[in-house]
């Protein structure tokens, strides 16, 4: 079994993955759901944080991005837990101890402040976001000038759980605007097709 099919398992047996009908954030109906916040486990977590590490690492061996990244982030809320959990995974898994950080939704005004928390960036760092679904991209957008104001970054890729495939604002697909809009590739751990492919839709 590849990991590919192994992740599309997992989903399922940890709900995160579900069939019926279902309106999507933006608005669109489908007929299944991907929700990472039906991880809830300590094993769960940390499973999926050795599936994001293990797509970063094949892309990073193939070429498809820098080896030297400098951060992870992961946009708030959901990608806390999982920009967390990858860095973890990267770092035992591959022995690749990269920085990582993520968004507050709200500006802290007390303390050290900003909207920002973990690694502190900086100009010329090469960022990677993690994130668990692109539907319309809505999450990119909001997030690069969160990246931008705190440092003159490159965002290199976008690494989801599952590229739905879907159309975004226009006729492109959300992950095909992304990289005309910003030049940030998308890369899934799996994408709407191999879960057709394994007849689960």
């Amino acid at each position: 079994m590849s990991y590919k099919e192994e992740f599309v398992e997992f989903m399922l047996s940890a709900g995160a993955l579900a069939f019926g009908d279902f309106t999507t954030k933006s608005g669109r109906k489908t007929s299944y759901f991907i929700n990472t916040g039906s991880y809830k486990t300590g094993s769960q977590i940390e499973k999926l944080g050795g599936f994001y590490a293990k797509c970063i690492y094949e892309n990073m061996e193939a070429g498809n991005i820098p080896k030297d990244i400098n951060c992870l982030f992961g946009p708030a809320y959901k990608g806390i837990p999982l920009v967390i959990t990858t860095a973890i995974a990267l770092n035992q898994k591959y022995n690749i101890d990269v920085n990582y950080c993520f968004n507050r939704k709200e500006v802290k005004d007390h303390g050290e402040g900003g909207s920002m928390v973990g690694y502190k960036l900086q100009d010329g760092d090469k960022v990677l976001m993690i994130e668990d679904v692109i539907t319309a991209g809505t999450a990119v957008r909001e997030c690069l000038p969160v990246l931008q104001a705190a440092a003159a970054v490159k965002v290199e890729a976008l690494f989801i759980s599952v590229d739905r495939m879907e159309k975004g604002t226009g006729e492109l697909t959300a992950t095909e605007e992304i990289y005309e809009e910003f030049g940030i590739k998308t890369f899934s751990i799996v994408s709407v097709e191999d879960i057709k492919i394994n007849r689960f839709c």
